[in-house]
Formats: C-alpha cells, sequence, structure tokens
C-alpha cells in the first residue's frame, strides 16, 4: 500500500498536526473526499428533495448516486436496503421497536455479553413488552462465543440473534457466515454489529447472508452518521417508525428524513477506497476495486500490529485481552490489554503527554469488562490502528511504553 498517497488524502496529515491517531475504533480521521462532499453538496445542492425545479432534481440524483456507492459497499441487492441515520445506536434502537411490533408475549432474543451496549440496550428495553432477552456468554478459558453455548440458548420461540463481527476490544473476528447459517437452520433472524469490523474488511452482506448488519460511518473515514443494512423483504414487511403515510424502504425507517449532506460524503468515501484499491484516481466503484484496498489495508495493518503484539507479549507484567497475535485471518488491528500492577488510566495518562492517541475504559461494552472483572482495572488500555498510521508511528508507541510499563 502506498502509505504516502494514504495520507495525503487524510487533511489532517497535511495540517502540521503533531498528534498520532491510534484511538481510531472511536472514531477515524475523515477522508478528504467527504470533506470535499459536504462542501460540495452544501454550496451546489442545498435544498429539500422531491420537487420539480432543477437544483432539488440535481441534488435528488447526487444522493441516488452517493446511496448506489453505498449499495456496492455493502455488496446489497438493492439500494432500499440501505437505511440511513444519525447512530448505529438509534438505527438499532429503531429496528428493535419495529420488530417489536411482529412479535408475540414470549418470543426470545439472544443477546452476547460481548458486543457494545448498540447491539444490547435496545433489545433489553423490549422486555418491558414481555419479550424474552437471553445472552449468550463469552468463555473466560478463551475469551470467544462458542456455538455450543448459542445452541443451548435457542428454543422455537427465538426470533433474534445479535452479536458482533469483531469486539471493540478483543478484536478478534468471528464466524459471521457460519454462524447465519446455523441460526437460519433454527427459524431465526439474525442483527450484527459490524462497527468494528468495517474500517478493517470489507463487507458482504449477500454472501454472508445476514439479516441485518449496522456500521457506523465515522469509524470508516467519513462523517458522523451510521448505515443499517435489511434484506428487503424483512424491512418492507415491517411496520415503520416515520410518519404514518410513509410505508416505503428505506424512508419508513428515516424519521425526518437523513442528514443529506453526509450520505453524499459517505459515498464519497467508498469512491475514496475504490481509488486506493484501483491504485488511481478517479477510479470506478467496484467490489473488485473495494476487494483490493481491503486486502492491502489488512495487509498493512497486520505489519504494523505485529512488533506491538510482539512486544506486549514479552512482558511478563502485561495480558493481551484477545488474540495475541497479529495474523489478519483472526484479528484486527484493535488490541487491548491490561497491566498486572498499573491500572490503565495511568498507563494511557503516562502515554498521552507525547501527543499519542490512545484510550482506556470500557468503550461500552460494559458487560464484557464487568465479565472479564477489569472494573477496578479501569477496563483496557486500547490501542486501535487504522491504515494511515505508518510503522514509525508504532515505533513511537512502542518506545513510550517501554518506558511506561
Amino acid at each position: 500500500m502506498n502509505i504516502e498517497w494514504v495520507r495525503e488524502q487524510f487533511p489532517v496529515f497535511n495540517s502540521n498536526t503533531k498528534m498520532v491517531f491510534m484511538d481510531n475504533a472511536g472514531g477515524s480521521q475523515t477522508v478528504g473526499h467527504a470533506i470535499h462532499a459536504i462542501t460540495d453538496y452544501l454550496t451546489h445542492y442545498d435544498v429539500q428533495l422531491g420537487a420539480s425545479y432543477a437544483t432539488s432534481a440535481a441534488a435528488a440524483a447526487q444522493l441516488a448516486r452517493a446511496t448506489d456507492h453505498i449499495q456496492t459497499y455493502l455488496n446489497a441487492e438493492q439500494n432500499e436496503e440501505v437505511v440511513m441515520g444519525p447512530s448505529s445506536t438509534a438505527l438499532i434502537r429503531i429496528l428493535s421497536l419495529c420488530l417489536a411490533e411482529t412479535w408475540q408475549v414470549g418470543d426470545e432474543v439472544i443477546i452476547t455479553d460481548v458486543d457494545h451496549e448498540a447491539n444490547r440496550a435496545a433489545w433489553l428495553e423490549l422486555k418491558k413488552k414481555g419479550i424474552v432477552i437471553k445472552t449468550w456468554r463469552i468463555r473466560p478459558d478463551t475469551l470467544s462465543l462458542e456455538t455450543d453455548d448459542l445452541l443451548e440458548l435457542m428454543t422455537a420461540k427465538t426470533r433474534l440473534v445479535c452479536f458482533t463481527h469483531v469486539s471493540n476490544i478483543l478484536g478478534t473476528i468471528n464466524p459471521v457466515k457460519d454462524w447465519t447459517r446455523l441460526i437460519h437452520e433454527h427459524g431465526a433472524h439474525v442483527c450484527v454489529d459490524g462497527v468494528a469490523y468495517a474500517p478493517h474488511r470489507l463487507i458482504d452482506v449477500q454472501d454472508w447472508d445476514v439479516d441485518f448488519y449496522f456500521f457506523s460511518t465515522y469509524k470508516t473515514f467519513g462523517p458522523h452518521q451510521a448505515v443499517l443494512y435489511g434484506k428487503f423483504d424483512l424491512l418492507n414487511g415491517l411496520p415503520g417508525f416515520n410518519h404514518g403515510f410513509i410505508t416505503t424502504v428505506p424512508y419508513k425507517f428515516q424519521p425526518g428524513n437523513v442528514n443529506y449532506e453526509l450520505c453524499y460524503a459517505m459515498g464519497a468515501v467508498v469512491q475514496y477506497l475504490s481509488e486506493l484499491g484501483a491504485g488511481s484516481a478517479h477510479a470506478t466503484v467496484s467490489r473488485d476495486h473495494l476487494q483490493a484496498a481491503y486486502t492491502q489495508i489488512a495487509d498493512h495493518e497486520a505489519r504494523l500490529l505485529e512488533p506491538l503484539v510482539d512486544v506486549l507479549q514479552h512482558n511478563p507484567q502485561v495480558r493481551i485481552i484477545g488474540e495475541p497475535a497479529s495474523d489478519p485471518e483472526r484479528r484486527v488491528a484493535t488490541l487491548s490489554f491490561v497491566h498486572e500492577h498499573k491500572d490503565s488510566q495511568s498507563i494511557v495518562k503516562a502515554v498521552d503527554p507525547h501527543r499519542i492517541g490512545i484510550r482506556f475504559g470500557d468503550f461500552y461494552a460494559v458487560k464484557l469488562i464487568d465479565h472479564l472483572g477489569l472494573r477496578n482495572q479501569q477496563g483496557v488500555v486500547r490501542v486501535s490502528l487504522a491504515h494511515y498510521n505508518t510503522e514509525a508511528e508504532v515505533s513511537q508507541l512502542i518506545k513510550v511504553l517501554q518506558d511506561s510499563l
């Protein structure tokens, strides 16, 4: 991967910043394509859609083009399956309320104790409506969700299983396709949190056959917004969450409509990724180019992660929370650890003066931190790398950590 070209595409790295950004799982830097798209939309297309005059028609065309790009990015079958919204949390809350209207008292939803609260809290709220919520628990010895444990929870009343593609703390890539097939065989649907996966690997909702899948665009090099995918037949069959007369997909799940300029900007992120994969500016948005981009991203991030994993593993007072390897087939470049004698907050505070942005805490994976007994430890120290990070930056972090651990 041409790291110099990549960093040129992010204005923050051309602004003489002295920061090293390694809290990317909390929010990535925004690519220039997206920033320019926001300015372009607000300058040339800042009107309400649906009117007959020329600027409104042009704005609608630009939004449709951006949605087509996002559809390609997801590999969704049609663009009506792309629901945009202000955040993953908001979109899943809307989905949960709409689904609940189709369920009966006593129906069951399975959640995990690994997920970010976005894929837990909305479903837990449904207990008030008589929905039974079960928890698929992580095994403390393997730090993994095991299929056998899921099977013990499933019954004829199971309607939905909610799980994460990648834990925002563990970094491990879960077998979404295998789990989805198994869950479908038992007559239930899936809702997958792809927030910690999307910045690092290419989404393919058709290949995985997932029913619902969501990610946050502000953690995927774009603006503060989110995307929810849902199979058209499922979305079309649900009651809406908008004005009663709005009954078409996706609009019935987008109350007050969407933020036009931010949707337009996410289409520009897909354009950037296609250019990265093609190795040329103005490249056509295509699955081939996107796959090439994410192959480069996975390889580059694995190279960045390897020396950090090695240093932490060789410190007897440090324990990596998750897969202690840099294998891109098994994990993404989000790495958490704890120290035997130092709490996580003190470690991060020691790094802060060096203008390296890492973080401590539970990262809204509240139950996971509690289950692992790390609450009094102030959670974990998390280093979350992105493809625009460099080997020199990782070396800088390693030197600081060696001095402070």
